[in-house]
């Protein structure tokens, strides 16, 4: 928008999903001044524990999303917009284009083991990131020319390996707020007679796990389906529910895609 360019329709995944629709329903002001004012307390707040199905129910962030951003069908929205969910039983990639906006971000966030699944005329439903994180073919089937696609997870992968005194780099990622709320802190240490750096803990090992399958599946997806431009902003120094730290991402989401617009002039028409 700061650019002069402004997207005919919007298709996303996940947190791509939220965004997507945000915009979509010109809401995006107001979902940044949210997340701006967002702190770990208030991030906090927003998690409703429950084992079943997930860690989180997800309810808390839905009825915020539904009350205070987005409270529409997708027939009105002033965007055409699309997200992506996957079929738990069956596999299958799970176009959303009907019914409340609310309904379907919430299965296209509903990440496996995180957040329990969506029950969704009678199937349940989870992360559209699982079959398709960066949904170039959606784009295409709603008619777009021209696909500028957003990558997320280019920089994710080894992201929940080490911990901040722990990693080989001179600047380790901090470990993500969620985890810290979760971790127990004998999963923290290595008993003595154990060799090597300290174990990951129960919910490293499985988002470590999902964004290498995440990565994998995004990068066989965009080579069959390239988009005109891919922006890949750098976001491994972030953790899953750093919402309060979104002056981090918004930035770096800036600075990728500066970045990319010669290539995105290069690619719009005149």
């Amino acid at each position: 928008m700061e650019q002069g360019i402004r997207p005919d329709l919007i298709a996303g995944c996940s947190i791509g999903a939220l965004v997507g629709a945000a915009f979509s329903a010109g809401r995006l002001p107001e979902l940044e001044s949210w997340v701006r004012d967002l702190d770990w307390k208030s991030v906090l707040k927003m998690l409703d524990f429950r084992l079943a199905g997930g860690l989180l129910k997800g309810r808390r962030v839905v009825e915020f999303f539904q009350t205070h951003l987005v409270d529409s069908t997708f027939a009105q929205l002033s965007v055409p917009f699309a997200a992506v969910a996957t079929d738990l039983a069956s596999g299958q990639e799970v176009w959303l284009r009907e019914g409340k906006v609310s309904d379907a971000v919430r299965a296209s966030i509903a990440v496996p083991g995180l957040f329990r699944p969506v029950l969704r005329e009678e199937r349940y439903l989870v992360d559209g990131s699982v079959v398709n994180p960066v949904p170039v073919s959606l784009c295409r089937a709603m008619g777009a020319d021209i696909v500028i696609a957003v990558d997320l997870g280019s920089d994710l992968v080894g992201r929940f390996a080490y911990n901040d005194n722990r990693a080989p780099t001179s600047q380790p990622a901090p470990r993500g707020f969620i985890d810290k709320v979760l971790r127990r802190r004998s999963d923290d240490t290595v008993p003595p007679e154990e060799p090597g750096p300290p174990r990951p803990s129960l919910l490293e090992t499985l988002m470590g796990s999902i964004n290498i399958m995440q990565v994998r599946i995004a990068r066989s997806r965009l080579a069959g389906e390239p988009p005109d431009v891919l922006i890949t902003p750098r976001l491994g120094q972030l953790g899953l529910m750093d919402y309060h730290r979104s002056e981090v991402a918004m930035a770096e989401g800036r600075d990728a895609v500066m970045r990319m617009m010669p290539a995105i002039r290069n690619a719009i028409p005149a």
